[in-house]
């Protein structure tokens, strides 16, 4: 007997709606604290709150719009499958992470600069609809080809990867793209999926 898979309980709206709603208003009030930056560890600027509030802030408009458009896309499905409190914990696991990885980094290589934006978040929110639709077929807008969701993670997560060993666009936090998608995974390992 092959039995659907049950929704689980959404607020309404949506928490991945709403959590872009907060990330437009912050960014449309462009005055908003350097002190929700993610500052590196030996910065005088750090302090413990930064490790979630620096994903609420970004940049450019490019940023916040391929950003809220990776909660939208990919956020929205997951939600739909787990319900708002599965993915709140998720996405905020996936943020924290990026997060330490990106503290990490900054602490081998002794970098001082703050770190902005919801991508580590986007990335493991990536990592979830790929691990739940597999076979889904995506089509973005910098890449106009149809192709597998399992196999956009892999790409896209080696690409990340290769930028970050070499460096290329430095201005981007690779690593904590990465951070989001290995805590992610390490997130969904442990069950929390439904693969358990």
């Amino acid at each position: 007997m092959n039995q659907q898979p049950r929704l689980q309980r959404v607020t309404q709206p949506p928490l991945s709606i709403g959590i872009i709603i907060a990330c437009v208003a912050i960014f449309l009030m462009q005055n908003i604290s350097a002190q929700l930056a993610l500052w590196p560890l030996h910065s005088i600027y750090f302090k413990p709150w930064q490790l979630f509030t620096y994903a609420f802030l970004h940049g450019s408009f490019n940023h916040l719009f391929f950003n809220m458009f990776a909660i939208w896309m990919f956020g929205l499905p997951v939600e739909r499958m787990w319900g708002s409190r599965k993915f709140a914990e998720y996405y905020f696991i996936c943020v924290l992470g990026a997060g330490l990885i990106q503290l990490l980094v900054q602490h081998i290589s002794g970098d001082v600069y703050p770190t902005i934006g919801a991508s580590g978040a986007a990335f493991g929110l990536l990592l979830a609809y790929g691990i739940m639709w597999p076979n889904n077929k995506l089509i973005l807008i910098f890449f106009p080809v149809p192709i597998k969701a399992k196999w956009f993670v892999l790409i896209y997560g080696g690409v990340e990867l290769i930028f970050g060993v070499t460096g290329a666009m430095p201005q981007v936090a690779h690593y904590a793209h990465l951070g989001g998608l290995f805590f992610g995974a390490d997130y969904y390992g442990d069950g929390a999926g439904g693969l358990a």
